[in-house]
């Protein structure tokens, strides 16, 4: 198991490595005068020109890469071009809520997509059938259209929920779920929609077996077969298919928190994009790379414990 662990854990450094190397150099490639954007139109060439010697633009771009990469190996993000606040002390302080509704819909998503998985493939028949449509549907409907609707019925028109903002949990669990439903519910329905699926077809092929057949003809009620048997031989699928999700779900995020104007890395990030700040959008970036790993290196160890040869794969 160690072995397995410090591989995952190799894996996930080097995409660290990889995927913030690609994006700083694309980055910068594609970057316009960010010192002008920094002080407006009405600046002078010569002062663009100081702006862009104090951010170090004028440098080689191998030698802002180098001391970009020196930074990140010592925990230092720098700061933001715009405010000249800690990329990392801001980063913080929007990781709370992107991560409270990315895991809150993570785990409705798991717990509604293996019950209606589970569901459609026992039951089968027009059940199946019905469950089938309205899987494809979700998964169909964009979330910002989603987002969009509920905002409309049941913030604006009924007033349930409240249509905007973020309330942390340590105001209250009240007004903290209060913010969360809307955007989490927007989140979740594609995920339920495509994992459904997927549970499904891994528990349909897990009741074919010889080994479930033999539960039942020792006896064994059918919800122990399915609960502690069949789920288990279907959770590895299952969880393969949930840490993509996660992934999508830290995609779709962006969209969200700008329809409910929450104070997330995600509105930061296209905030970020959208002015240039580079020394942000890369923190962005690695924070975001470093929680995937995280989540990948958790599924893996799940899915080791449940499948012991994927230890020896």
């Amino acid at each position: 198991m160690l072995t397995f662990v410090l591989r995952r854990l190799v894996s996930g450094v080097a995409a660290l490595f990889v995927t913030s190397s690609v994006t700083f150099f694309l980055l910068y490639f594609s970057s316009s005068s960010v010192a002008r954007n920094i002080l407006g139109e009405s600046a002078t060439s010569s002062q663009v020109h100081q702006k862009e010697i104090e951010l170090g633009l004028d440098q080689p771009l191998i030698s802002r890469y180098l001391s970009w990469l020196r930074g990140l190996l010592h925990g230092d993000l720098g700061t933001s071009w715009f405010t000249s606040g800690s990329v990392a002390g801001n980063i913080a302080s929007r990781l709370s809520a992107t991560l409270s509704i990315v895991a809150v819909a993570v785990i409705v998503t798991a717990v509604v997509s293996t019950l209606v998985g589970v569901t459609a493939a026992v039951r089968r028949g027009w059940t199946d059938r019905v469950l089938q449509v309205l899987s494809i549907g979700g998964a169909a409907v964009p979330q910002f259209l989603v987002g969009i609707v509920l905002v409309t019925v049941f913030a604006i028109r009924f007033g349930l929920f409240p249509a905007t903002g973020y309330v942390p949990l340590a105001a209250g669990v009240r007004a903290w779920s209060s913010t969360m439903t809307l955007p989490v519910v927007a989140l979740a329905i594609g995920g339920i929609a495509s994992m459904s699926q997927q549970v499904r077809s891994a528990a349909i092929a897990a009741l074919a077996k010889d080994y479930v057949r033999t539960l039942r003809s020792r006896g064994l009620s059918p919800r122990e077969v399915i609960f502690r048997h069949v789920l288990r031989d279907a959770a590895p699928a299952a969880l393969t298919v949930l840490s993509l999700q996660f992934i999508g779900l830290l995609g779709g995020v962006v969209v969200i928190e700008q329809i409910f104007a929450l104070p997330g890395i995600g509105y930061l990030a296209l905030q970020s994009a959208t002015q240039g700040d580079m020394p942000m959008l890369m923190g962005v970036v690695v924070y975001t790379v470093l929680v995937v790993v995280a989540v990948n290196l958790l599924v893996d160890l799940a899915v080791a414990w449940l499948n012991p040869r994927v230890r020896i794969s």
